[in-house]
């Protein structure tokens, strides 16, 4: 399963090391669908419009924005705090963090769509209900059907780079590791498994998976569970460093987009890459993940059965993902008077 750390352009899942053994669903249930009706009813189609634009003239950005919710929702709740540039405290924020930095992409979708409420609805819709309902317009773009949202989100008041790396696993995290991290957050195994098949879009840059590649082990330059065909596809988009390959693409601009020493880009899905559907869990089956940690899922006992349920089945994916991600967007929210409704989300009032 690849986590939020990893790609650059897609995605994200990523777990929480939070050690408290809680459900943390909290203030989730506070959540309503139509939040907005009486107070700003034209939110969701202000939202919707901005995404949709976007997204149709850039096509990466859906990933992005999913990824975006993901990691404010697994680092201390879903309250936008991802979106701070700064805090009063002065600590780095988690846009900062290594696990965001260079990789986080859609801040300027949010950024327009806050400009567009705050002239209809002043004060009235937080930062983190956007980016929820943002998010869902991503899904909804990117090919699944429309779902409807809760909100009544609240938005936080700090946000801390030092946060981030204890909540979010790597390419290389185990099976046991990323489930457990999914199980104190109080999402279930099977949530993990279908939250992961959001790396149906999206991109991966080499360097989170070129290891695969060339020294998976002291024994296996190539990593067993990666088919033959498939590791000589990548191998053509992420040669070896110093490898005259490497030294030809880059002299002649071929292979990807060289992003200093990230690497290139590579789809996650070579066939529907900016479709979401189950074609993430057939090439798990047929060995063809990029990245380990989600490659890993198809043979572990605890997600290996949930794996093929989904690879067979698009409709049970993805009225499940849809439902899923409505339980990601629960993770401890603020509600009623805590926190605020922030004026510009990059800053606190």
């Amino acid at each position: 399963m690849a986590l939020g750390c990893v790609t650059i352009v897609t995605i994200f899942i990523f777990c929480s090391m939070h050690h408290s053994s809680e459900a943390t669903i909290v203030g989730g249930n506070s959540l309503q669908v139509g939040f907005y009706d009486n107070t700003c009813p034209q939110v969701e189609k202000i939202v919707a419009d901005v995404v949709d634009n976007a997204i149709s003239e850039d096509r990466g950005l859906a990933a992005g924005l999913i990824r975006l919710f993901f990691h404010d929702c697994f680092v201390n709740g879903c309250d936008a705090s991802i979106l701070l540039d700064s805090t009063p405290s002065g600590e780095p924020v988690e846009k900062e963090s290594p696990a965001n930095g260079k990789t986080i992409r859609g801040l300027e979708i949010i950024d327009e769509i806050k400009d567009q409420i705050e002239e209809q609805c002043p004060e009235t819709v937080s930062c983190a209900d956007i980016l929820a309902f943002a998010t869902r317009d991503a899904v909804v773009h990117s090919g699944l059907s429309y779902y409807p949202v809760p909100a009544g989100r609240r938005d936080g008041l700090s946000s801390r780079s030092a946060d981030v790396l204890g909540n979010i696993f790597g390419p290389k995290s185990s099976v046991d590791d990323i489930t457990e991290g999914f199980i104190r957050k109080g999402l279930t195994v099977e949530e993990m498994v279908v939250l992961t098949g959001a790396h149906s879009i999206g991109k991966s840059h080499c360097k989170f998976f070129q290891e695969r590649l060339y020294n998976h082990s002291s024994t296996n330059t190539k990593d067993p569970n990666l088919d033959d065909a498939h590791a000589n596809y990548l191998s053509r988009k992420c040669p070896a460093r110093g490898s005259l390959l490497a030294e030809f693409l880059g002299k002649i601009g071929l292979g990807g987009i060289f992003v200093d020493e990230l690497g290139n880009l590579v789809d996650l899905d070579q066939v529907t890459p900016v479709i979401l559907d189950n074609a993430f869990y057939i090439n798990l089956l047929h060995r063809r993940s990029l990245l380990q940690s989600d490659q890993a899922m198809a043979f572990h006992p605890r997600t290996s059965e949930i794996v093929q349920r989904m690879a067979v089945d698009q409709r049970e994916w993805s009225k499940k993902f849809t439902m899923a991600m409505n339980q990601l967007g629960r993770l401890d929210v603020l509600t009623g008077e805590q926190g605020e409704i922030r004026k510009n989300c990059r800053a606190v009032n």
